[in-house]
Order: structure tokens, then C-alpha cells, then sequence
């Protein structure tokens, strides 16, 4: 018996200093490292490594920048030039393998694509920050799709006072890209942070923001889900097939039920990325005396020859109708670089030809968060007006 007991106390001391292991475990090198003139080092501690390099959206499209081993252990690489103001993310190729910087605990998924994350701090990038304002909730609501026989979840932005106050507030419906889901805009898009800023600048409304999953096989994010730890892909049956937005007004009957919304077209907007992008467009025209602002952030813009869905159908005639509805902003962004950039000027031109007003914003870069961001950031403050 005694050397039972001395056994399994030998077991739980092992594994104390185990877990004080883990605790105190101490990052083995400075890495990411801003300097006063906005320059960045990256350091590896991989003394076995042949080669490394490192990856990220503060270089050009596909670039690679190559480190440098500086001793017998650490590999480092410092920007030539001062990054502007931004949230950038990065990781590590050693030897053709991606790696996750085991020095920076900051990290974010993108569908498959885990990254870490460091921020240049100045005017820009002052939105994406937890500032000294008041702030708002998010939370996460499962409501049930008749259409999709499911429980289905959003995430939920109210403004601060929201749970004080008897107020209405007029409601942005804002829809991630392929293989995303209802976290997207809350964590990689920072949504949350840029709406208490903005809000308590006095440059946008208060207002709800519902953060939808536009994925009809997905109830959930991944991994919040009935299925499971199962493995992201972008590659799901039922993104552009009509039946997300064929249910999607039952998403605003449940907001105007569980939520003090103004319901009503001219206090409700409609915007996403890239397939949230299509999905607004779709949507908006779908129903146009629901939503008074649409919002194409490097949307997929093709809008004939679809044959998926009768959602899909007399998609001219019915863009037609709803600019003869009037929409208060019809806001289409692009990057230069994007891929749906010709794609967006064919559906430009279709909205000239007719005389459709809109806006346009041409920026740089690609399909990438940055410039998602940033386009959220400028689309807010023209809300609700």
C-alpha cells in the first residue's frame, strides 16, 4: 500500500512540475519586435533548421521575405522599410513547412489558415484598438431556420447602453466570405472594436450589427457545431445555391422579435466580402424594400448566367426594380489587385448603363482583411443618415 501511495504521489508531483513548466514557460526569443520608426524583426529560435522564411500581408502578393541565422540558433529578418499603420498577420516557412511564431501568442484562423498577429499602432489602425470608450456586447444567438430545419447561430453586436436604455436602433446585416462563418467579422474583421470607436467619435449611428453564417450546410461555426472538431474547408455544397438567401428573411424576423430594432427599410443595411458580397447583392435585390444600404466589400459580383436557383433568376430586371425603389447607398469597394476586379467593373458598367447611382472606392492590394477593414470602417459613418 505504501508504495502505492508513494507512486501515485510521485505521478501528481511529476505532473505539477509539469504544468509550472507550461506556466512559467518563457518565449525563447523577442519576435515580433516594432521599433520606434515602424520598422519589424521576426526572430526564429531553430538551431536545426536549414532555411527559414517569413510570410505575411505587410509583403507584397506571394512574396517571401528570407531570414537570416544571426548565431548558432536564431534566424531574423527586419523590414528594409516602416510599415504603415495596420493589423498585419504573419507566420513562419522552416525548411517548406508552415509554422506558427512559437514567440508570439496573438493568433487568428482564417478557414484553414492559422496566423499570428501584431498591429503598428498610428491614425489608422487606431480603429482596430480596445480604446478608453464605451463599449458594446457581442454575443453569440441561435435562432431556428424553418428552411434549413435547423438551429442556426449569429453573432450579435449591441451598442453600448443597450442594456439600459429603452432605445430602437436601426440594424447593418454584415456577411462574411467563403469558408468564413459568424466569428469572421468579430475576430479577423474587428468589427466590435471599430464599431465603439466609431460610434463613440460621433462618425457612425448606434446601431445593431448581426454577423450571419452563410454557409447552409454549417449551423454553427466550425467546431460550435453539432459536428464537431471537423476539419474547415471552403469547399461546402451549398454557399452560392440560393438557399441562404432564399431564408435569409427569416434572420430578420427573429432580429426584429428578439431585438429593439427599427423595422422598417429605411433603419435596415445590408453589406459582406467576397461571397457575403454576392450574398447583399442577391439579397438586396431579392427583397428590395427591406434594405435601404448595401454594402459589396470585393464582392462576386457575376450576376447573369446563374443558374442555381430561381434566386438567381432575372437578376437584371430585378436590380432594375430595386433601383427604382431608390436604395439611400448602393457602396462598392475593390482592390486593384483583387481577382474579382474585372468581375466588379462588368457589373459596374451593367449599373451605368442604366444610370444606377452608386459609389465607388478603389483601393490597393487584393482579396485580403485589410482592405476589409477598411472598408468597413468607411462604410459605417454613412449609415442611417
Amino acid at each position: 500500500m505504501k508504495k502505492v501511495l508513494l507512486t501515485v504521489c510521485a505521478v501528481c508531483f511529476a505532473l505539477q512540475v509539469s504544468s509550472q513548466e507550461n506556466l512559467w514557460w518563457k518565449t525563447p526569443v523577442n519576435s515580433p519586435e516594432v521599433h520606434k520608426d515602424n520598422t519589424v524583426t521576426f526572430r526564429l529560435k531553430a538551431p536545426n533548421a536549414s532555411s527559414v522564411e517569413v510570410v505575411g500581408d505587410f509583403l507584397s502578393k506571394n512574396e517571401k521575405a528570407e531570414m537570416k541565422k544571426v548565431d548558432n540558433d536564431v534566424w531574423e529578418y527586419t523590414t528594409p522599410k516602416s510599415l504603415n499603420p495596420e493589423l498585419y498577420s504573419y507566420s513562419f516557412m522552416m525548411d517548406g513547412v508552415k509554422i506558427s511564431d512559437p514567440s508570439n501568442v496573438f493568433m487568428s484562423r482564417d478557414v484553414v489558415t492559422i496566423s499570428n498577429l501584431f498591429m503598428i499602432d498610428g491614425k489608422e489602425s487606431e480603429l482596430y484598438k480596445v480604446q478608453n470608450v464605451p463599449h458594446g456586447s457581442l454575443c453569440k444567438v441561435w435562432y431556428h431556420s424553418d428552411k434549413h430545419n435547423a438551429d442556426r447561430r449569429i453573432t450579435v453586436y449591441t451598442p453600448a447602453g443597450y442594456e439600459t436604455n429603452n432605445q430602437r436602433y436601426p440594424v447593418l446585416y454584415l456577411l462574411h466570405g467563403m469558408g468564413g462563418d459568424e466569428d469572421s467579422w468579430s475576430t479577423l474583421g474587428r468589427a466590435a472594436q471599430i464599431l465603439d470607436n466609431l460610434i463613440a467619435q460621433g462618425k457612425a449611428k448606434p446601431m445593431i450589427v448581426v454577423m450571419t453564417n452563410g454557409n447552409s450546410d454549417l449551423q454553427a461555426a466550425w467546431g460550435e457545431s453539432p459536428t464537431g472538431y471537423v476539419t474547415p474547408t471552403i469547399e461546402l455544397p451549398k454557399t452560392t445555391d440560393g438557399s441562404f438567401e432564399d431564408a435569409f428573411p427569416e434572420v430578420v424576423t427573429f432580429v426584429d422579435k428578439a431585438y429593439r430594432t427599427i423595422a422598417k427599410k429605411e433603419s435596415r443595411a445590408i453589406a459582406g466580402l467576397s461571397m457575403g458580397g454576392f450574398h447583399s447583392m442577391q439579397i438586396s435585390k431579392e427583397y428590395p424594400t427591406q434594405f435601404n444600404y448595401i454594402g459589396l466589400f470585393s464582392a462576386s459580383a457575376r450576376f447573369k448566367g446563374r443558374k442555381e436557383s430561381h434566386i438567381y433568376e432575372n437578376c437584371e430586371e430585378k436590380i432594375k426594380k430595386q433601383f427604382s425603389q431608390k436604395p439611400a447607398l448602393y457602396w462598392i469597394a475593390i482592390g486593384k489587385e483583387d481577382f474579382l476586379y474585372e468581375e466588379n467593373q462588368k457589373f459596374r458598367s451593367f449599373l451605368d448603363a442604366n444610370g444606377f447611382s452608386y459609389t465607388y472606392v478603389e483601393s490597393e492590394g487584393g482579396h485580403i482583411w485589410k482592405n476589409w477593414r477598411n472598408y468597413l470602417c468607411q462604410f459605417l459613418p454613412l449609415l442611417f443618415k
